[in-house]
């Protein structure tokens, strides 16, 4: 299986004829959605924020494929069955629920957001272990219920801190750590966490292993 990072939090999976985005977000520069969704017919989402959901792409996309099909938070289903282009073509997804999704095994974890302050309401948010090896937790640090072969880590958000982001990669002690959620950081200061990234994944037995955007890596 193949996994390609893409700007933020959007990465996608191919392993022959199955292909499967998470997070297509509004974040990613013009033509990357239809760079990242070519060929794809299956998305999931983790949760409602617009840096995880360009709900315009993805109605545009819908509009020119009648095969596309969204797994999300009951949440998110309601908010993209609004779009004509969408209706009919989402999947309520629960945590603790494993289903398939563009031909890939997948399964949910956690159930809410972290914390970003007391005066912002919550909302829902799943992570995704795809094809039982890697691990997209979305806007979470919720471990997943399995060992974990790959991690892909929020490198950086308004609801954690460094160290939140370190004890995550300590407490799923994946094998393999590639960040996500970097699109708020410039190079200065996604190096810094990097470097830490780099010392704690290895003193607990893995390896940070950075991908550039549009990066593949055989998992």
């Amino acid at each position: 299986m193949r996994l390609t990072k893409y700007t933020h939090s959007c990465v996608r999976f191919d392993d022959g004829d199955a292909h499967l985005v998470i997070d297509p977000g509004t974040f990613s520069p013009d033509g990357e959605l239809s760079t990242a969704l070519d060929g794809v017919h299956a998305v999931a989402l983790t949760h409602e924020h617009p840096d995880h959901v360009d709900v315009d792409g993805l109605a545009a996309a819908a509009g020119a494929d009648d095969r596309l099909t969204v797994w999300a938070p009951a949440s998110v289903c309601v908010q993209l069955e609004q779009r004509d282009a969408l209706r009919g073509r989402t999947v309520t997804v629960e945590p603790g629920e494993s289903f398939e999704a563009g031909g890939l095994a997948v399964a949910a974890y956690g159930g809410q957001h972290a914390l970003i302050h007391s005066s912002i309401p919550m909302v829902a948010n799943l992570g995704y272990l795809v094809g039982n090896a890697v691990y997209h937790p979305g806007d979470s640090f919720v471990v997943a219920e399995v060992p974990v072969e790959r991690l892909l880590v929020p490198l950086h958000a308004p609801w954690s801190k460094v160290a939140e982001v370190l004890d995550h990669v300590i407490a799923v002690r994946p094998r393999h750590v590639h960040h996500v959620h970097d699109g708020l950081l410039n190079e200065r200061g996604r190096g810094l966490v990097a470097g830490h990234l780099d010392r704690v994944a290895t003193r607990y037995g893995g390896s940070y292993e950075p991908l550039e955007l549009g990066e593949s890596v055989e998992v």
